[in-house]
């Protein structure tokens, strides 16, 4: 092959020599090597045009790199468990933020940080109900095409589908045994391509079993052509190289193990990063900008932590960090989350070890710009981090209204929109009494028994019919209060007296895990309600002044509740945590601590996620094949009609007696006493409408003497 100028080269998606036929057909087809000559000077002409308009030292430009993550499939602001309009999330309304910070800022690039693809009834509806064919999109890809993404990262959600799913949707060819391609053929070489979002994703941190190499790309360089000033104050254009990286956290190894186990395995985010960043420095990246979806953990580096980023921050050569997993807003000077509360971040500039730093919380509810300065020395780009500064674009604005969505967007999902709405709408049952999730964090468990009883039905049978072994053991159910608050006072399940459709079911169970069963004994068992009990703060009996009960940095879906009839426990908030578990009896008569049980659960918990003493994978007995989702809708038709007595009032626990000298309070929706009432908490007050904190919430206090 004749060498052409790498302009060219860069130019070309077809072969380089076509058969050049000049005007006069009656002469000989040009050789590949006339045609190299013909076309050089043309060829020089741009290089000298492209050099000659390369700013000089001292230009400077800015370049805002705008970040989503986190979206979860909520392309429109809309709730489809309640089958409602909400403002408060939607990718519709980013769109509306993007375009005004394409306004304000010359330079712009939009990157996704993952836990794009699941999350909503439209996700699930395109993976499992109406699976996507190769040729079509996402709707989320399809908006995100048109907002005109640059990059974007994997999450840990991303990976829930499983690898087919993934790569199909993805464009990717994953070469895995036993995971089909695109159409039906196997992966790898010469497997047909589905159609991908169309813009480069990432992930370094993810190999695969079989060919020891990276499951994505592990980063992209991208030529950005930006509007600058030159030294002598004049407008001047440019190309600067920006490489982007991405990482997800190591232990969807444990997460998603039923679709990932022996075929890929991860390494931690620190050693990936001194592996490529210096490569993509050397293959001529200006600026390096890592997407990782995780958040900030100073604890001892491991190549397993979740949470790498303080770690990775360290890393030389990485101008910024979008972050996303911990659905927390970043840079937030009011937050009190722990990890924006480590030394070397600061939480009012956007800096972790100095390094520009974002995360926009989730569902689209914010956009994160960090602005970054960039100086040319006259040779290369470099990045003025002291000078880049980093902000987030709320779509709720000041007046607590929302921005106005795109109408294109829902346009362009409309089908999509009103299929899964239409889907969503088939009945399962009735139930006579209301089931939410307002009041679970004290108590209630109207949303909860349900879940627990269809899990522990399940297992029953499947042991009955296919583990004769543990026939004996008593069968138990844990489950969580998936929805409680943490993205504000409409994020609780929430389901009506009355028909009871899939949308019902999914408010319920919010996540496509399968149903497991691991078996532990009595010390196991308690070890892990005192996790569970984590979700308290430890209250002073003696303490006059307002006492927080929920610790919020403990999220409401590890607070596993039992809500069997003979299992009861206490739960004493006065002791430190590890310390909580009290009465712990079944049927009665103290557990003892190498007493077995089986435990039905997910594949979430039961492989490790949480960090639950005890629960790694090793203790599962049962791994089904059925989504959790599904046994609750099978029990659910089975059942018919549910009533409260039989169905939402069995609670397990209850919080020691004691009484302190100072309220105990914590925040909730307003206006909701009457359903604390509904499910036997007496013991609980509204003390005002609104808590003071500007989120909505109300603040509640709860007696813990009663």
């Amino acid at each position: 092959m004749y060498a052409l100028p790498a302009v060219m080269l860069l130019a070309y998606d077809r072969p380089l020599f076509p058969t050049f036929r000049p005007p006069v057909q009656s002469m000989k087809p040009m050789s590949p090597y006339r045609f190299c000559i013909a076309l050089l000077p043309a060829v020089l002409a741009l290089q000298g045009a492209r050099a000659a308009d390369q700013p000089r030292a001292g230009a400077s430009a800015t370049l805002a790199l705008l970040e989503t993550t986190d979206v979860h499939q909520n392309v429109l602001g809309y709730d489809y468990f309640k089958l409602a309009d909400d403002p408060a999330l939607g990718l519709d309304r980013t769109a509306t933020l993007i375009a005004r910070a394409r306004k304000d800022f010359a330079n712009t690039m939009l990157f996704d940080n993952g836990d794009t693809i699941q999350g909503t009834a439209l996700g699930d509806y395109q993976a499992l109900v109406k699976p996507v064919a190769c040729g079509e999109l996402l709707g989320i890809y399809k908006v995100m095409q048109r907002l005109g993404y640059d990059g974007a990262g994997i999450g840990n959600h991303d990976f829930n589908y499983g690898l087919q799913f993934l790569g199909q949707v993805t464009g990717e060819n994953f070469d895995q045994d036993g995971v089909k391609g695109n159409q039906g053929n196997h992966g790898g070489k010469g497997a047909k391509r589905c159609a991908g979002p169309g813009f480069p994703q990432v992930l370094a941190n993810v190999y695969s079993v079989k060919t020891k190499q990276p499951l994505f790309a592990p980063y992209a360089i991208i030529d950005k052509r930006i509007r600058a000033t030159g030294a002598d104050g004049k407008p001047v254009e440019g190309t600067v190289k920006v490489g982007i990286i991405g990482f997800t956290p190591p232990t969807i190894l444990s997460w998603d193990k039923r679709w990932l186990e022996g075929r890929v395995y991860t390494e931690g985010l620190v050693e990936t990063a001194r592996r490529y960043v210096p490569e993509m420095r050397a293959k001529g990246a200006d600026v390096v900008v890592a997407i990782s979806h995780g958040g900030l953990d100073d604890a001892p580096y491991s190549p397993t932590m979740e949470n790498g980023n303080w770690h990775l921050a360290q890393v030389p050569g990485i101008d910024a960090m979008l972050l996303g997993h911990s659905h927390q807003l970043f840079p937030n000077p009011a937050s009190t989350v722990a990890q924006f509360n480590l030394p070397h971040v600061d939480k009012v500039a956007g800096r972790v070890f100095g390094v520009p730093t974002v995360m926009a919380n989730l569902w689209g509810k914010n956009l994160g710009v960090v602005k970054l300065a960039l100086r040319h020395d006259g040779r290369r780009w470099l990045v003025d981090q002291g000078a880049s500064t980093v902000e987030t674009r709320a779509t709720q604005q000041a007046d607590k209204s929302y921005v106005a969505a795109d109408p294109a967007i829902a346009r362009l999902v409309q089908a999509e929109h009103e299929a899964t709405i239409r889907y969503v709408k088939t009945p399962v049952g009735t139930t006579s009494f209301r089931m939410s999730t307002y009041f679970a964090d004290v108590g209630d468990v109207s949303a909860l028994q349900v879940v627990n009883a269809a899990q522990a039905d399940y297992v029953r049978a499947y042991v009955k019919a296919n583990l004769p072994q543990y026939a004996t053991l008593p069968v138990l159910s844990v489950t969580a209060p998936f929805k409680s608050g943490f993205a504000g006072p409409a994020d609780y399940t929430d389901v009506a007296p009355g028909s009871l459709a899939l949308n019902n079911a999914a408010d319920l169970y919010l996540y496509p895990n399968a149903l497991y069963a691991v078996k532990v004994d009595g010390a196991g068992l308690k070890a892990w309600l005192e996790k569970a009990a984590m979700r308290f703060n430890t209250i002073d009996p003696a303490s006059t002044a307002p006492q927080e009960l929920v610790n919020t940095g403990f999220a409401a879906f590890n607070f596993d509740t039992v809500t069997a009839p003979e299992l009861r426990y206490e739960i004493d908030v006065t002791q430190p945590p590890g310390r909580r578990i009290r009465k712990l009896t079944l049927r009665g008569a103290p557990v003892a601590d190498d007493q077995a049980f089986l435990v039905a659960t997910n594949n979430y918990r039961a492989s490790g996620g949480g960090n639950f003493p005890g629960l790694d994978g090793s203790r599962t007995v049962l791994a089904s094949p059925d989504a959790s989702r599904d046994v609750l809708i099978n029990y659910i038709r089975a059942r018919k009609e549910l009533g409260r007595a039989a169905d939402g009032a069995q609670r397990s626990w209850r919080f020691t007696p004691v009484r302190t000298a100072g309220p105990v309070v914590f925040h909730s929706a307003p206006g909701k006493l009457a359903l604390a009432r509904e499910a036997g908490l007496d013991n609980v007050a509204e003390l005002r409408a609104d808590d003071g904190l500007g989120k909505g919430f109300a603040l509640y206090a709860i007696d813990l003497s009663r």
